[in-house]
């Protein structure tokens, strides 16, 4: 963005500072209201504003925001994801392959973004900007699709139908 080496290291750790603010804050809402998966949605629709505002627009100043935003959605979708997996799988060595499996996928991300944020794309980065666009959209739906899922195995096990992951009175957070 033109800052020089010492301010552009200055500006990194504000962002940061925001997110993990964010974070705490969206624990404590998540846990009152026994809700992950709008947590979740939130997120990825923060990152949806965040990510064109850093890679699209021209204003520095516009683009810092937008870094703040991008930051919030990428560090505060990590525990909000991981939640909402653990709460909605039943007994311990299932929920521990499946939070080692979520954890590993997330860092094939990082094998991703080495291929979609190319040095030959800079300044504006715009594949690897897109790329992490389309993965906030299929955030949103695949979120959608399992907040229905978890929806009807409830109200179906509520109403005497089939018990869910085989443990009388177990139901899936939303």
């Amino acid at each position: 963005m033109g800052f020089s080496l010492a301010a552009a290291q200055c500006l990194v750790a504000p962002p940061y500072v925001a997110a993990g603010i964010i974070m705490f804050i969206q624990a404590y809402l998540a846990d009152r209201m026994h809700l992950r998966g709008p947590i979740v949605v939130v997120n990825a629709l923060i990152g949806l504003i965040g990510l064109p505002l850093l890679g699209f627009d021209k204003n520095n100043g516009v683009r810092y925001f937008g870094v703040f935003l991008a930051t919030i959605c990428a560090n505060a979708n990590v525990p909000a994801v991981l939640t909402y997996q653990a709460n909605n799988i039943r007994g311990q060595w299932k929920r521990a392959f499946c939070s080692a499996t979520l954890v590993g996928a997330g860092g094939i991300g990082g094998i991703i973004g080495s291929t979609v944020f190319r040095e030959m794309d800079a300044p504006g980065y715009r594949p690897g900007i897109e790329a992490c666009m389309i993965a906030n959209g299929l955030i949103l739906i695949i979120v959608g699709v399992l907040t229905l899922k978890f929806w009807r195995a409830n109200k179906r096990a509520a109403s005497g139908g089939k018990v869910i992951e085989g443990k009388e009175g177990f139901r899936y957070t939303l």
